[in-house]
Formats: C-alpha cells, sequence, structure tokens
C-alpha cells in the first residue's frame, strides 16, 4: 500500500484577502507559517518517507516547516504547480463574478490539463515510492482536482472548498486509489 497525505499550504495574504493566486508566487504570511508549524508538529507522530511539493513559494515554505519536524528529504514535483487561472489571478471573489459570472477566465489552464497533470504526477509518486508512505504539499485546486477524480466528481473541484493546511488522505491499494478522509483541519487550534 501507498499511502499519500494531501497538505494544501498555510495561508498567504492574497487567500486572506480571497484574492485567486494560481501560479502567481505569493509567500506564506505569518498566520500561514503557523499552521504550517502546526502540520508538522501533528504529522510527526506518523512514519514517513519523503515529502514532495509543488515548487510555489507558499508550498514550498510550508513543506519545508513540515519537513524540519519529520527530517525527511523534501523533492519538488512541477506536475503539483497550481492551476493557472489566467486573467483572474489576483481578483477577489467579487471582482471575477462581476467579470467572468460564468468562471471562463482567459488563458486559465482548462481543467482536463490540469487533472492529467497531476494524476501523471501522482503515478510517477506511486512508481518511485511504492510501499511507502508520502506527504505532497500542493494547493487548493490540485488537491481538488485529485478528490474530484479519484471520488469520480463526489467531492473536489466546485464542490469542496478546501482549508488552508488541511490534510486529506489517499491510499493505492489494490491498483486502485482510495480517498480516506479530505478535508481534515483538527490538528489546526487557530481557524
Amino acid at each position: 500500500m501507498t499511502r499519500i497525505c494531501l497538505v494544501r499550504h498555510g495561508e498567504t495574504d492574497w487567500n486572506a484577502l480571497g484574492m485567486l493566486q494560481g501560479k502567481t508566487d505569493i509567500p506564506l504570511n505569518h498566520k500561514g507559517i503557523n499552521q504550517a508549524k502546526e502540520c508538522g508538529e501533528f504529522l510527526k507522530s506518523a512514519t514517513w518517507d519523503v515529502v514532495v511539493t509543488s515548487p510555489l513559494t507558499r508550498a514550498k515554505q510550508t513543506a519545508e516547516i513540515v519537513s524540519s519536524f519529520i527530517d525527511k528529504p523534501l523533492i519538488e514535483m512541477a506536475e503539483f504547480i497550481e492551476r493557472d487561472y489566467g486573467d483572474a489571478e489576483g481578483m477577489t471573489v467579487e471582482e471575477r463574478m462581476t467579470t467572468y459570472p460564468n468562471k471562463n477566465y482567459p488563458n486559465q489552464e482548462d481543467r482536463l490539463s490540469l487533472t492529467k497533470r497531476i494524476m501523471k504526477g501522482l503515478e510517477q509518486i506511486r512508481q518511485k515510492w511504492e510501499g511507502k508512505s508520502v506527504i505532497v504539499v500542493a494547493h487548493g485546486a490540485v488537491i481538488n482536482a485529485i478528490l474530484g477524480e479519484l471520488s469520480n466528481g463526489e467531492i473536489g473541484s466546485d464542490k469542496t472548498r478546501l482549508r488552508n493546511a488541511c490534510l486529506n488522505n489517499i491510499e493505492h491499494v489494490d491498483d486502485v486509489w482510495n480517498i480516506k478522509d479530505f478535508n481534515l483541519v483538527a490538528h489546526l487550534t487557530k481557524l
């Protein structure tokens, strides 16, 4: 069995303001740093083999903090970079709803390409760390795409609002990915 804990990065100033980040590279804010520490403190009670991260700063900072608690190698994988939201990046919810009420953002990475990229990354992890336990630090749209794909659309994209620093556990058993649990936030003391 291969076990993966998908960790959403900690909060950024743009998260706090409701601004769409996408591939815009925004660092963690003070709260996000504390959330990452709480993730690390919680995750250190289990055995992990490696920490994989998106190359964006907010994910890397979260992964570096988590990794400091479990003392395991940190590997960057571009497959887990956040979705490119094109012209909507940097806009608040209100601005997006006014400008693009149909949610068709010009120059946005399409959902099929996003899902293919992420699932390719998931398969690479499964092949490289078969039978291991892996932490993957990524982004809301990335984790939601995985959850959507593995649940046949029952949860995930457009259905589940993932909290910053939430934990989502999936397992690969008997050639099938299963969702164990998702959007866990009990480890965070300051929601």
